[in-house]
């Protein structure tokens, strides 16, 4: 990469999409959160099915300084939605496989001597039951889940918690994710945003994103950061 200032040390995982195929059916879940937040008396149209849970709670609160007068408690609401949440994503997490090529890659990388991280919107409870049913908790220095950080990416605040985890730089790292969301986050604080083609988002999305590189597999990834180590020696 032109520019590239420092060695790469570390690389930071999403989860959902990228090292595991997670089957959620995420328009039930928002589905379910608006109809529970329609029954504590906010107005159903200020929500949308094509929204995150994590936008609407941000509606919810923004509705209860403007319009609530106290009617209601703000960390029950958050409570009761991430319930919600956690429910289908443990029901989910009993289904879920591996992306081809996880383990190996994986392996390799801490044969590399690269710090690795998980950081995902996911909850603590299914990101746990996903990473022993795979037995691939050993591969990871840090893993944020949502219930770490003040608020989730786009955020650059789940990166920060991240890249502080782990005790590196935004230079000295490389973040990889299959949605833009991912890539949007490494973009704001710099560091090398790697795309992988397995999810959610389309290469285009990623790019205009702030994807650097695009790969089509996890398996990808220890040529790409050695070609960008390399890059650095040799400058």
């Amino acid at each position: 990469m032109e520019g590239l200032a420092a060695m790469i040390l570390a690389v930071i995982f999403d989860l959902d999409g990228t090292i595991v195929d997670f089957n959620i059916d995420y328009k039930s879940v928002r589905a379910e959160v608006i109809q529970l937040l329609t029954k504590q008396g906010f107005p159903s149209s200020i929500f949308s099915l094509n929204e995150s849970i994590f936008s609407m709670l941000k509606k919810a609160e923004t509705y209860i300084k403007d319009y609530s007068g106290g009617e209601h408690d703000m960390a029950r609401v958050k409570e009761a939605v991430l319930s919600v949440a956690n429910r289908h994503e443990l029901e989910a997490a009993h289904t879920t496989s591996l992306m081809p090529g996880t383990p190996e890659a994986l392996t390799t990388l801490k044969r590399m001597n690269l710090k690795t991280a998980i950081f995902t919107v996911n909850g603590e409870k299914s990101t746990s039951y996903i990473l022993n049913r795979f037995r691939l908790k050993r591969f990871f220095d840090a893993i944020i889940t949502r219930e770490f950080v003040s608020a989730v990416k786009p955020d650059p605040a789940h990166l920060e918690a991240a890249l502080k985890a782990l005790n590196v730089e935004p230079e000295e790292a490389v973040v990889v994710g299959d949605s833009k969301w991912d890539m949007m986050c490494a973009r704001k604080l710099n560091v090398v945003a790697v795309g992988v083609a397995t999810g959610i988002s389309f290469p285009k999305e990623l790019m205009r994103a702030g994807a650097t590189y695009l790969i089509s597999s996890l398996t990808d990834m220890p040529t790409l950061i050695q070609q960008l180590n390399s890059q650095v020696k040799a400058a």
